[in-house]
């Protein structure tokens, strides 16, 4: 995923990562559209992963069902 696709998906996924990460906040996971690099900048500095380890998480989070 390099993109998020659109608002209703990233608030799924973004409740995902809040269950995953219990230390990410809703300011965390703040997406504007076009700032991608701001949001895996905060989400880098939080989680102490690489852009590419963070991708790699939301793919797997992105596959789990409730």
């Amino acid at each position: 995923m390099n993109t998020i696709e659109s608002a209703g998906a990233w608030k799924v996924l973004k409740g995902k990562l809040k269950q995953r990460y219990a230390i990410l906040t809703e300011q965390d996971l703040l997406y504007v559209e076009g700032a991608e690099d701001e949001l895996f900048g905060r989400l880098e500095m939080k989680l102490g992963k690489t852009r590419q380890e963070i991708l790699h998480s939301i793919e797997k989070v992105n596959q789990i069902t409730f």
